[in-house]
Formats: structure tokens, C-alpha cells, sequence
């Protein structure tokens, strides 16, 4: 059985090797509630959907340590493994089910449905994906219920462990099992654990449970509290019951809040750079952070921000999220947004946004370098990021995009939208080298997803900010990804705008490949009359830039949609404006695959002899070229030429020569006998015209 975490999925899950202590009640009546039979059961009913467990509790009531420890205890019964998934963010924002399930079903390797699918459609593969299998599914931070039923499997063998901040009415035949604090002695060992102040405890266990009550027993106010008192070896458990109990605990002094207490303790014990580092956490991509990220925030050298940040974590005040990493506890993100809004200045704020927005986006085009194959170009590439910066390797890279990229995927939006609008090309350029680095290394089919979202957003801050030229690319990008995945109509509509945007902005070359692509959509969709039409707007622009190869290749697609409307003289005319471009290009190969198009459309017309002689043309240019399989494909229409002629041996011996040259042993010589062999670039042409010349003597 395989523990398998979803991108962003819970962190610090406190299991007994962690320090896990207490909740022993909690635990037997959550697995006990397992074995219950359901109302739709009693019922006569069968469940609609796998059972769902419930975890409920205010933030920083232990909710998620102990539905982790739940987990770990029975995974054992769920052989198909444990899949992870946090359904809202720091902030509280829910993630959209869409975006889960297709983390969920990356995580169960199982292929999501196309970029740009509705919800229900993902959620409804997702439900199938479950249908045969026994899986476990932590879902933590749970919104609302609705958000909880898109996602619930279909399958009742499976089972649901749900976090939330309360009961989920729309969920039926679900008992929450809501939390308050440890009890007194969970909460007492508790604070022996993580304080490193054993003997001071052991010792006076009265002002222990003291210490504990003032906490309110809340893991989260213990855990703060233990750290702060780890750090002060000389003080007693009394001197940090006294100095807790000084702190303000918010508005209503009849109900304090002790985790706000409990943070203010933490947070004003720190050294000064230590505490504005941490308050600057709080515009962290989701919480996220490493060195890199909290040394662009601070201002200071990546060792100190890593020495920080290992510090924080010590004192409880961050969670370890993955090597070298860490992770804002949620039921700290909004204590961090208050003070930093009461002690911070917001050009300070968005000075320290900007710096880390900057680095991000040079670290996402480091990684994305780091994908390039080995050689001498992708080395300069990487040698052009500062060395701090770089990437050992391909598998590194990937690594760390792995790892941060919900975070960062979650940093877009509200560096666009927290600071009015003024980041926005940093916001643009992060998602623009988020979809470049995650097609770079997971394949633009794996990433398709990620980067239609991504997409979409730049489209929204182009709109927003009025820039038509960055408008027009991320239409035409969006409109790219529906051709791919088969929404043509959609990419239809989207390479439009796109048109109309770089016209207004007089950007020509995008406005060209709006054109080109319309064309392409057209031709997908069957139109191919509107299809050539559209290319031959797309030329006029070619021919006016002097862009030949441009205009050698479009005309060849402009003859391929005349001949599908089975417009041959148009078809005829534009692979002949191909082939004359090539030949002017030099182009070989190009040459003599446009001259055999411009032979297939003469031979349906019905026009024989003109097919044969510009056939023949075709298959020297193609010799030359050493293209075999385009000779064979000529000799094959150069034989429905000779048929057409009414030259049967001709035909014959044209066939007999692709046969050969099918199987790359060589072309037929005079009378179909075995000639010269293929890779002498002239025998295939030569035996065929002297098949044809003796057919011709022998009618005559």
C-alpha cells in the first residue's frame, strides 16, 4: 500500500513517531464509527457514495494531526493507498474541485480529461477512476459541503476523512467528531515533549497544568508556548505562565483567545529581523517557503534566510513542507496578515512582494533551462542564472517544480489582486514561466491543464490592464490548447479576438498566425473552402513581408484545403505557387513534394497526360533529394496516372518499382526486372521513365 500525497496536499499530519499525544478517546470513536452502520443502510438503502468521516474543530484545535494519526492507523485496510488533498488556501479561498481531481487523479496515475474540461466532467473521471479500487482520502480544510460531494467517491469501499471548521449539513449520515482541547495530562506531556524543559516540568506539575490551562489545552497555543520556553533554558514554567498571561487576548477579555496570546508571546520574543521575516511570510505563495523565497522577502543573504527559517520552525511558528522547506501553519496565516498590516508599510510590503515575485520568476527560468538536453547551448543558458540560482540537474529541477507548484500556481492571482493591480507584469511573467517550466518538464500534453488555467489568468490581466498585445498572445495560446483538445469551435472564436487585438495593436506577426490558425481550425471542422480562404489572407501577408518559406509552406496547405473541397484547379494553382517558391528556396525536398500534390490534383481532374509529365518531374526532384518515401508515394500516383492513360504495363511497372522501393532494395529496371538499387538517387527515376518509354513503343 502507497501513501500518495497530491501536490499541495495536507502537511505535518502529526503521526506517533511526531510527537502525536492524546486524543486516544477521539480515536476509538472515530474507528468506531467506521463499523456503524449508516441510516442508508438501516435504511434498506444502499450509501450513494464511500463513508465519510468527520474531523471538525476551530483552527489550531489539533484537527488535521489527528485525522493524519487516524489515517495512519488504518491505511493498512486500504490496499489501492491514502490519497491527500487541502481544499482550501492559506487564506481560506476554496480550491476549485476541478483542479483537485485532476491532482488526485494524477496521484492514482490514471489520464485526466482534456484542458479546459468542466468540473463535472474531471470530477465525474475522477469518480471512475475510484470506482474499482479501496482507497483512503484525507481531504483537509474542507469549505462547504458542496465542495466535499463533488469530490465524494461513488464506490463504498471507499472511505472519506473530512477536516473542517464545523459540522457539513449537506452531507448526510455524517457524525462530526467535533474537537475542544487535549485533555489535561495529553496536554502536560505535550509541553514535556516540545519544550525541551522535562525536568522544570517533572518537577512542578501543578504550575505545568498551570501553563497548560492558560493555553486553553489547544495544540496549537502548546506547541507556540513550548517553543518559546525551549529557547529560555532559565526560565521556570511559572515565569511563562506569568508573562502569557500579560499579553492582550483580544477584545473580549471574558473569552481570550489563547492562540492569539500564545502567537504574541512567540512572535515578540523574537529578534527583530527573525519577527519581520516571519510577519513577510504571510504574502508567501500559499504559505510556501524556502530559502530562496524568504531571502527575496527580507532583503538578506540566502544562509541567514535559511538559519530563519529553520529557527522558526523550531519555535512551532512553521511547519516542515519538504526538504529545505516550510509551510505557514493555517491557523497562523491570519495572525501573520494582522501584523503585518499593523506594523509593516504596504510599499515595504509590495517592495518585498516584488523582490520575491522577481526571483521566482528567474528560479522558474533556471529550471526550465535545466530541462534543455545536455550540450553546449543549454549550458550557457544555465550560465547566464547566477549561481545560486542553478540546478545539478534535470531530475533536481523537476523536483523543485513539483514540490512548489500549487504554491506558486496559488502566488498569481493575489500578487495581481492584493496590490491593486500594480504587479501585473510580474504576475504575467510568473504564469507565463510557470506553463513554459511545467511543459519543459512534464510534456505539454501532462501540462495542458496547469497551463490553460495559467493562461487564462494572463488573458484576465491583459483585459484588465488594457494591453492588446499580450491580449493576442494569451488568446492565441488558449486558442491553441482547444485546437489540441478538440474544441474547435471555442479555438474558432479565441483566434477572432486574437485577430482583432494584434490588428489593434498593430501587431502583424501575431495577427499572421491568427490567420494561419484559423485556417488550421477551418480545415479540422471540415469548411475547407473558409479554411483556404483564410489562408490566403494569411498569404498576402507573406508575400507582402517577403517571407517566402512562410508563403512556400501555406500555399502547400491553402492546395491541401482546395483539393479536400475537391476544388482541383485551385488546388492545382496553389501547390504549383508552392513548388516554385521551394525550387526558388532551393528547397529540394519541398519541390518535389509540392510538383507530386500538383500531379495528384492534375490526375483528378482527369488530366492523364499533364499528371504523368509533371508526375515524372516530381519523382526526378524527389531522387535527387533522396526522399524514398516520397518516390514510392509518386510512383504509386504515377501508376494511377498510367491506368488513367490507359497504359496498363505502365501502371504495372510503376507499382512493381514502389514495391521495391517499399522494400528498400531498389527500383524496377526496363520491363519491371529489378534495377539499380534505391539508394542510387537517379535509378528510381531513371528505370521509370524507360518502363514508360518501352510501354509507349510497344502501343505504338
Amino acid at each position: 500500500m502507497t501513501d500518495q500525497a497530491v501536490r499541495g496536499g495536507t502537511q505535518g499530519a502529526a503521526t506517533a513517531a511526531d510527537g502525536f499525544v492524546g486524543r486516544e478517546r477521539e480515536l476509538r470513536l472515530l474507528r468506531t464509527d467506521i463499523e456503524r452502520a449508516g441510516l442508508h443502510t438501516l435504511a434498506g438503502r444502499p450509501a450513494p457514495y464511500g463513508r465519510v468521516l468527520l474531523v471538525a474543530g476551530r483552527p489550531g484545535s489539533g484537527r488535521t494531526a489527528l485525522a493524519g494519526e487516524l489515517v495512519r492507523r488504518i491505511a493498512g485496510r486500504y490496499p489501492d493507498g491514502v490519497l491527500r488533498a487541502r481544499l482550501s488556501g492559506p487564506t481560506g479561498v476554496p480550491v476549485p474541485a476541478e483542479r483537485t481531481a485532476r491532482e488526485l487523479l494524477a496521484a492514482l496515475r490514471t489520464p485526466a480529461p482534456p484542458a479546459g474540461a468542466d468540473e463535472d466532467e474531471v470530477t465525474g473521471a475522477l469518480r471512475d477512476a475510484l470506482a474499482g479500487r479501496r482507497v483512503l482520502l484525507l481531504l483537509d480544510d474542507v469549505a462547504d459541503s458542496g465542495q466535499l460531494l463533488d469530490l465524494l467517491p461513488d464506490n463504498r469501499h471507499c472511505l472519506v476523512v473530512a477536516v473542517a471548521r464545523g459540522p457539513l449539513t449537506g452531507v448526510s449520515d455524517v457524525r462530526p467528531c467535533v474537537l475542544g482541547g487535549l485533555d489535561r495530562g495529553a496536554a502536560v506531556e505535550l509541553l514535556r515533549r516540545r519544550s525541551g524543559a522535562a525536568p522544570r516540568i517533572t518537577v512542578d506539575p501543578r504550575r505545568a497544568e498551570a501553563l497548560a490551562e492558560a493555553c486553553g489545552d489547544l495544540p496549537a497555543a502548546l506547541l507556540l508556548v513550548a517553543g518559546w520556553l525551549a529557547a529560555r533554558p532559565k526560565l521556570s514554567v511559572s515565569d511563562a505562565t506569568a508573562r502569557l498571561e500579560e499579553i492582550p487576548a483580544g477584545a473580549d477579555p471574558r473569552r481570550p483567545d489563547v492562540l492569539l496570546r500564545a502567537f504574541r508571546l512567540a512572535h515578540g520574543g523574537l529578534p527583530g529581523p527573525a519577527a519581520r521575516l516571519l510577519r513577510l511570510l504571510a504574502v508567501a505563495p500559499a504559505g510556501f517557503a524556502d530559502a530562496q523565497i524568504a531571502s527575496a522577502l527580507a532583503g538578506c543573504p540566502v544562509p541567514d534566510a535559511e538559519g530563519v527559517l529553520a529557527g522558526l520552525a523550531g519555535a512551532g511558528l512553521l511547519h516542515p513542507a519538504a526538504p529545505g522547506a516550510y509551510r505557514v501553519p493555517g491557523c497562523l496565516a491570519p495572525l501573520l496578515r494582522a501584523e503585518l498590516h499593523a506594523r509593516e508599510r504596504p510599499a515595504e510590503v509590495m517592495l518585498a512582494r516584488a523582490r520575491m515575485l522577481e526571483r521566482t520568476v528567474r528560479q522558474l527560468g533556471a529550471c526550465r533551462a535545466a530541462a534543455d538536453p545536455d550540450g553546449a547551448a543549454a549550458a550557457r543558458r544555465l550560465e547566464a542564472f547566477p549561481r545560486h540560482l542553478r540546478f545539478p540537474g534535470r531530475a533536481a529541477a523537476r523536483a523543485w517544480l513539483e514540490e512548489r507548484l500549487p504554491a506558486l500556481a496559488a502566488a498569481v492571482r493575489p500578487a495581481a489582486d492584493e496590490a491593486g493591480g500594480e504587479l501585473d507584469s510580474l504576475a504575467r511573467r510568473l504564469a507565463l514561466g510557470l506553463a513554459r517550466a511545467g511543459e519543459a518538464h512534464h510534456g505539454r500534453e501532462a501540462a495542458a491543464p496547469e497551463s490553460y488555467r495559467l493562461h487564462e489568468l494572463v488573458l484576465e490581466l491583459a483585459e484588465r490592464g488594457g494591453r492588446q498585445r499580450e491580449r493576442a498572445a494569451a488568446l492565441l495560446r488558449l486558442a491553441d490548447l482547444d485546437l489540441r483538445t478538440g474544441r474547435l469551435r471555442q479555438a474558432a472564436g479565441r483566434y477572432r479576438a486574437a485577430l482583432d487585438a494584434a490588428r489593434d495593436c498593430g501587431d502583424t506577426p501575431a495577427a499572421v498566425r491568427a490567420l494561419e490558425s484559423l485556417g488550421d481550425t477551418y480545415r479540422e471542422l471540415g469548411d475547407q473552402a473558409r479554411a483556404a480562404d483564410w489562408y490566403g489572407r494569411a498569404l498576402e501577408h507573406h508575400h507582402a513581408a517577403g517571407a517566402w518559406p512562410e508563403a512556400a509552406r501555406l500555399h502547400g496547405r491553402q492546395g491541401a484545403a482546395h483539393a479536400g473541397a475537391g476544388r482541383w484547379e485551385e488546388a492545382l494553382r496553389a501547390w504549383r505557387a508552392s513548388a516554385a517558391l521551394h525550387r526558388r528556396l532551393r528547397d529540394a525536398p519541398g519541390y518535389a513534394r509540392a510538383l507530386g500534390e500538383a500531379a495528384r490534383a492534375l490526375e483528378r481532374a482527369g488530366r492523364a497526360p499533364e499528371a504523368l509529365r509533371t508526375g515524372r518531374d516530381a519523382l526526378a526532384a524527389a531522387a535527387r533529394a533522396r526522399d524514398t518515401g516520397l518516390q514510392r508515394e509518386l510512383r504509386l500516383l504515377l501508376a494511377a496516372a498510367s491506368e488513367a492513360a490507359g497504359d496498363a504495363e505502365g501502371a504495372r511497372a510503376h507499382r512493381d518499382a514502389a514495391d521495391l522501393l517499399c522494400a528498400g532494395t531498389g527500383s524496377s529496371g526496363p520491363g519491371g526486372e529489378p534495377g539499380p538499387a534505391a539508394t542510387d538517387g537517379g535509378s528510381a527515376v531513371t528505370a521509370g521513365a524507360t518502363c514508360e518509354s518501352n510501354s509507349h513503343q510497344k502501343k505504338n
